[in-house]
This record gives structure tokens, sequence and C-alpha cells, in this order.
């Protein structure tokens, strides 16, 4: 008897790619990951070997099939899920890449952008795009590569070369080279494409000096764009859904109503809000950005990052050497019932939204002589949380709609101490997925919508189950002094390094 059919999600992130195989019922069939390389050519310079992603990505996406018990034939869809911002150019001609992609963690554009902001460009670019002038998006990434690589920017004039992110030259390799395409997900992270207008942008476009012709077409989040090529992974299937990974996995979480936002607790933390079809700018310095395109309608999302999330509990185990797993620090922090009055505030790398401090470094305050080894993996699990809040507080204020549950997954969500305190901290329910890995599911129901294979997001969201949902156990009245001290210790935190 044959098997129904499956989606296959390609998952590919910074450190690694994934696939990922969904059955009907959205479980996971079969999946695989291949670590990729990370190469550092100079303090601040971050690159990926285009080739190597590409053949992780079909290395792991034939076996993911192969445990899963799918043949090629039994693919109804396709969905790529990516790390954004990261460029990748290559030629139009023969598909070879003209450089190592430049990764969204690159600094090299640092003094470019400064430039633009000292000339007073930035206004302008986050009125159209919603976005900072950080060498974090594409934009400065793509002008280095054309005027850096020795003819790359007269290849760029006569149409010879394309860009793309991450999903963009996955397609165009499904495809054979057929297909030369992005979602509006990932456009938006580009500093080239009008939020408003839904198009890539002239004045943009002069102003970091990329040329048209190297755009790719702009398509919906759940629409079909391609089929897989013949010998690949896949074959026949439509390529139906797209997206950059922190949207998919706001669509994974199914927050497809206004208000509804998601936490990825990951080495950072993403913060996601739905804002619904407006497009709602940010008094908080969150950032303002595409949620997904369905069916030609727009929908939009606010966004806040956090710097240094599950990052805090490696150093704790890495660094301090304080505990050897983040097993024992959960169970540790445990054993008291609260951190004792210290806080930990993990400006590692200065602090993220909504403070964008440069300068600001850790700090640990409150420290008395009872202050012991478990108050101090109890501040940097409440350190997560604290931080998570004060983008919520941000994201309600802008959006004027206040939050009535946070969804939450990535992998310090597998901690039941933090999202307990982090329901008590914004008085809401925390609510946890069974499949606490959203972004493939998320691309999965982008494609598997596209299709018909899951005929609605009604559908889509009867099968999401929840493992576990954490309601608050203490008043806003109790965790006020609480607020009051992460406050005081972000004031030490701040401007520490900055210059005299």
């Amino acid at each position: 008897m044959k098997k129904p059919g499956c989606i296959l999600a390609l998952d590919q992130g910074t450190s690694s790619s994934r696939a990922v195989v969904f059955d009907s019922s959205g479980q996971v069939a079969g999946s695989a990951q291949r670590e990729i390389s990370q190469i550092y050519p100079r303090p601040g310079w971050v690159e990926h070997d285009p080739a190597e992603i590409w053949m992780s990505q079909c290395e792991t996406a034939a076996e993911a099939l192969l445990r899963a018990g799918f043949g090629a034939d039994s693919v109804a869809a396709v969905g790529v899920t990516n790390q954004r911002e990261t460029a990748f150019v290559w030629d139009r001609g023969d598909g070879c890449p003209i450089h190592n992609a430049i990764v969204w963690q690159d600094r090299r554009t640092s003094d470019e952008c400064a430039r633009l902001k000292r000339e007073g460009a930035e206004p302008v670019v986050t009125a159209k795009t919603g976005l900072r002038l950080d060498p974090y998006f594409s934009a400065t990434k793509i002008r280095w590569l054309l005027d850096h690589v020795p003819g790359a920017r007269a290849r760029a004039e006569a149409g010879r070369l394309c860009f793309g992110t991450v999903d963009t030259w996955l397609i165009w390799q499904l495809t054979g080279g057929r297909v030369h395409a992005t979602d509006a997900s990932n456009a938006s992270r580009t500093l080239l494409f009008n939020i408003h207008t839904g198009d890539w942008d002239d004045e943009l476009l002069a102003l970091f000096g990329v040329p048209r012709s190297v755009l790719p077409e702009v398509r919906g989040s759940s629409e079909a764009c391609g089929t897989v090529a013949s010998g690949l992974p896949g074959e026949g299937a439509a390529i139906a859904g797209i997206a950059g990974d922190q949207q998919a996995a706001l669509f994974g979480q199914a927050c497809f109503q206004p208000g509804m936002a998601k936490n990825t607790y990951g080495t950072g933390c993403f913060l996601l809000m739905h804002t619904g079809e407006k497009a709602v700018p940010s008094k908080h310095n969150l950032l303002t950005t595409v949620a997904w395109r369905i069916g030609g309608k727009t929908e939009y999302a606010l966004e806040g990052s956090v710097f240094i999330a599950g990052a805090a509990i490696q150093w704790l185990r890495d660094e301090i050497r304080l505990v050897r797993s983040a097993r024992e620090l959960d169970e540790l922090a445990a054993t008291v019932p609260d951190s004792g009055g210290a806080y930990l505030v993990p400006a590692f790398a200065g602090l993220g939204a909504p403070h964008w401090d440069p300068y600001a470094r850790g700090v640990i305050a409150g420290l008395t002589r009872g202050t012991n080894r478990a108050h101090l993996c109890r501040a940097v699990l409440e350190s997560i949380a604290f931080q998570t809040a004060d983008l919520i507080a941000g994201m309600e204020s802008d959006s004027g709609r206040l939050l009535v549950e946070l969804r939450v997954d990535g992998g310090a969500s597998r901690s039941a101490l933090l999202l307990q305190f982090q329901a008590d901290l914004l008085g809401v329910p925390v609510a946890r997925p069974q499949n606490i890995e959203t972004t493939a599911l998320g691309v999965a129901w982008l494609a598997g919508l596209a299709v018909g294979f899951w005929p609605s997001r009604d559908e889509i969201e009867r099968k999401c189950v929840l493992d576990a949902v954490f309601k608050p156990l203490r008043s806003q009245a109790e965790m006020a002094p609480l607020r009051r001290g992460w406050e005081k210790a972000l004031e030490c935190a701040k401007g520490w390094e900055r210059p005299d």
C-alpha cells in the first residue's frame, strides 16, 4: 500500500543545514542534519562556502527522505527556510559564485553604514524598509561584492550576475538554474525592498549602488514558484513555501492573528509579533518586517532581537565552568526560590533591542555573602526572561495591543523554570508546542497550504499540538520589585565601554 504524501522542508541555518520530512498530520517522519564550515578571513568577517551549503542541503534532503521511508514521487511540495540577510552573488550563465557568501554576522561594511548615517540616509531607509542602517542586512554586502571582486560591477551592469539570500541560491540550484526568486519575507531583510509598495525600491537601489538586474523576482511565501529538477531529492515536486527562519517560526507557531507573538529562545532570542496587514513603525527601536505574503496579501510583524540568551548558559558552562550542562544549570537553579537579589545582564556583545547600546557590557549586580551557585544559575535564566519582557513592552506600546499569550520554541524553551518565570513576569500564559523546532514546520505549513496538502490555516491550527502551558502564578505587584532591580542592573551595564 502506497504511503500518503509528505512535505520536504529544507532548513538552512548559520551553523548547519537540516532537512525535515513531515507527514499529513504535521508530524516529523524523518530528518537529517549536517554542520557547515564557518570561514573567518579577517576579524569581524564571516563567510560561507555556497557549494558546501548546496551539497549539505542536498545530502540531508536525500537522507531525511530515506529515513522517513518516502520516495521522491511522494513529495507533495518542498519548502525552503533560511538564515536571513546572508548575501550570495553568482554568474547567471554558469551558476558559479563570484565569492564566498557574506554571512549576516559579518561586520566588514560597518564603515559604509556609518558613512550613510552621517549623510542622513537612515530616516529614509527606515521609513521604506522598517530596518536600521546596519551591516547585519544585505545591501552593503552586495555593494562590497560588486566593488571588491574584480570585474563584478561591470558583469552586474551587463545583467550577467544574480544576487540572492540563501533561499534564492537553493531555489536556483533545486530548479537547475531555471528560477531566480525569493519571497517577500526574505526580500524585506535586504534594505532594498520597500515593504509598503511590495517591490524593490529604485531610490534604495541607487543609494546602495545595486543594479536592479541582479535582483530576484519577489514571490509569495506560499505559492508554487518552480519544480525540483530531475535527479535531485524530491524531483518533480513544487517548491511552494519560502520564508526567512524567524518568519517561518512565527507561521509554525500558528500566530495568524494580529497581536499573537512567538519567541525563539536560542543562542539569542528572536521575538516577533504579528501586526496584521499594517506595517507598524516602531518608536522603541524594534524592526518592522514582512511576516509573509500569501494570496497576494502581505502581513507584517514587529521584530526584536536579544543578542545573548542561551549563549549566557553556554558562558556559565564553558567559560566560568560553574555547571557541566544546561540541564545541570536548570536543576541547580530550581533548588532556590529566587536569585537572592542577584542579577546578570549578559551584554557580552552590547545590548540589542530595545536598547541598541553597542558599548554595554556584561554585569553581575546585587551580590551578597549569601549568593551561591544556584542563585547565579537562576539569575542567568531570569536574564533571558527579563530581556524578553523588555521587548514585549516595546511591542505592546508600538502596536497598541496587549499580549494575551506568548508562544515559545528553541532549545532554552525546554526549561520549565525559565518559562514559568517568563509567564509570571509577563502576566500572560506561555505556551510551548510539542515540536519546539518550529522553523522547518512553518515552511512546511506554507508549502503544504500552497498545494492543498493542508486545506486552510484553520486546519493547520487544529494540527498544532501543545506540550505545556505555563500560567502566571505570581501577581504583577509581586513581580514589580524584580523588574525594578533588573532596570537598575541594566543601567550599570549601559555605556560601559563608551569612549570618554
